[in-house]
């Protein structure tokens, strides 16, 4: 039987910034339908994995392949059309917009001339900025937060800002949304709610996450990939990756270190 090929894969990545080597010979891959966790003790290259994703860094050597394809010399605005979205560590809301422009704004090239219409004034067809204001209205529904539709960021309380954020990642319908640090800032009830929000994904498209939170971590991926000083350790289930005496040493050593 022919195996299918992951969605994105990463293979054999180096990333150095001058004399510091960020990533290593760093391999990963992300699946239809799967949810891959990547997690590290702090300085281990888990963003900087996500960055040669994203566009914002080249490597010196290694290359991507997204389905099927080299993905060469991308850019991080041509993640939407390639079926990649990506929340951010800090939320990156606009401000000044409310939350349902907040989430248009996280759809595709095409889409979005609606709402720059829409917010200038520009002649577009009505029922396309109904279109495009009804899919962000069932995103934010569909995260339980379309009632604050109207209201600004600034208004409402960090969790439901962090569910705009992934409602604007999600309107573009990818094939993989990367989610960096989704659980920071949250109660533990939060992440308990955030866990099924990320488990519910799985069926409309993949899931790849950076997180530190290893409770949510194991509970939610299918496999794990970890990250140390740049290298990848180790790579496996969840059951798997808490055996491995690998990962134990470099989260022990990184503890101890910040006790000493």
């Amino acid at each position: 039987m022919t195996s299918v090929p992951p969605l994105l894969d990463v293979q054999s990545v180096t990333v150095r910034f001058g004399g510091l080597t960020a990533l290593e010979d760093v391999s990963a891959s992300v699946g239809s339908s799967e949810i891959l966790g990547v997690i590290g003790p702090n300085g281990a290259g888990k963003t900087t994995l996500f960055n040669v994703i994203c566009g914002f860094v080249r490597p010196q050597s290694g290359r991507l392949v997204w389905k099927g394809t080299p993905l060469d010399r991308h850019r991080p605005d041509q993640l939407a059309r390639h079926g990649i979205a990506r929340t951010l560590q800090g939320l990156g809301l606009f401000t000044h917009l409310t939350v349902l422009e907040n989430v248009v704004a996280g759809a595709t090239p095409h889409a979005r001339a609606g709402f720059v219409s829409m917010l200038f004034g520009l002649p577009r067809s009505d029922r396309d900025e109904r279109a495009l204001a009804a899919r962000a209205t069932a995103v934010l529904d569909r995260l339980g937060v379309a009632d604050a539709a109207s209201k600004l960021p600034g208004q409402l309380p960090y969790g439901i800002q962090k569910r705009v954020a992934l409602a604007r990642a999600l309107i573009a319908e990818p094939s993989v949304v990367l989610l960096d640090e989704p659980a920071s800032g949250l109660s533990t009830p939060e992440m308990d709610e955030l866990a099924d929000l990320i488990r519910s994904l799985r069926g409309e498209c993949s899931v790849m996450l950076v997180e530190h939170h290893m409770d949510l971590v194991m509970g939610v991926c299918d496999r794990v990939v970890v990250l140390d000083f740049g290298k990848r350790i180790a790579c496996g289930t969840p059951d798997e990756v808490r055996a491995d005496p690998a990962v134990t040493e470099a989260y022990l050593g990184a503890e101890a270190e910040n006790h000493a």
